[in-house]
């Protein structure tokens, strides 16, 4: 069975949040670091909420993709996750719904939220700390034992269905006094740690993603290695995973490994000409040709 993919009503939501019924025999590859499939689904089974925290590009998302997949077996039905990636204008109502003036007609329209409240998807608000403190306020009541979302504008509470999972994630390396987690917040959900993956396991995600010989691979783990440790000479943050994985889909297109690395990795992490002159020396040594 082909995944079913359904967009928001773009009225709704600036940023078109996806509801995707998921398909167990199309489970996105995922690599174990530590024993954060055991933790999660611990979670899940006991309907716990759950925050993800780590760098950009490490894996979280494709982590909740992953178990949302794997969990299928477990829930009272077809299983789905609800995608919101949070955004400084991210209201309550674009979360929860609003009325809306269809024809001459007035009609409520859940958002993806709600939707996720009443059906038991997982729901994933990705990159929290951006939406809106007022916002953030409305999953309080879904995150501890009531797990009930009230609905102020039509005087409605409802229920979380059974097979609801909030899970929600943050970069810390982002933090500041104006955008971090609120200690009220953060102390209702287990909390997963993620950060890169050691380089062997990185160099197995590279060549099972970007599809490219294990030797090539490797190269561009230790690559990552060694960019991140220039973070102490000023760089702001480390090559993601992610940015390893566009190298080596470059690569195998065709493009040379120092070519692929500079515009995927050097020229995508800094402007800053003292930092791009120091990437480009690792990528230098790492692919001299």
């Amino acid at each position: 069975m082909p995944v079913e993919l359904k967009k928001f009503d773009s009225r709704i939501l600036g940023e078109s949040p996806e509801v995707r019924r998921l398909n167990p025999a199309e489970t996105p590859f995922y690599l174990p670091i530590t024993d954060e499939v055991e933790i999660f689904t611990a979670a899940y089974k006991a309907r716990l909420p759950v925050l993800l925290k780590g760098p950009t590009g490490c894996g979280k998302t494709r982590f909740v993709e992953h178990m949302a997949h794997r969990l299928a077996e477990l829930a009272d039905g077809p299983c789905e996750l609800v995608t919101v990636a949070c955004h400084e204008d991210l209201t309550g109502s674009d979360l929860v719904g609003r009325y809306l003036l269809l024809a001459d007609e007035t009609v409520w329209v859940d958002g993806p939220l709600t939707q996720a409240v009443r059906r038991g998807a997982i729901c994933y608000l990705d990159e929290i700390v951006e939406a809106r403190k007022d916002t953030t306020v409305l999953i309080h009541p879904l995150s501890d034992h009531r797990r009930i979302l009230p609905i102020e504008k039509r005087g409605e509470i409802i229920q979380a269905t059974s097979g609801f999972l909030l899970v929600i994630s943050y970069n810390p390396g982002y933090q500041s006094i104006q955008k971090n987690l609120k200690h009220s917040t953060r102390q209702r959900f287990v909390t997963i740690e993620f950060d890169y993956p050691p380089a062997d396991k990185e160099a197995e995600i590279i060549k099972h993603e970007a599809g490219v010989e294990a030797d090539c691979a490797g190269q561009l783990a230790l690559l990552g290695e060694k960019v991140r440790n220039l973070k102490a000479s000023g760089l702001e943050e480390g090559v993601s995973t992610r940015l390893l994985i566009y190298a080596g889909e470059l690569i195998g297109q065709g493009i040379t490994p120092r070519r692929a690395a500079t515009v995927a990795v050097t020229w995508s992490l800094t402007d800053e000409a003292d930092s791009k002159r120091a990437i480009g020396e690792v990528v230098k040594a790492i692919f001299p040709e």
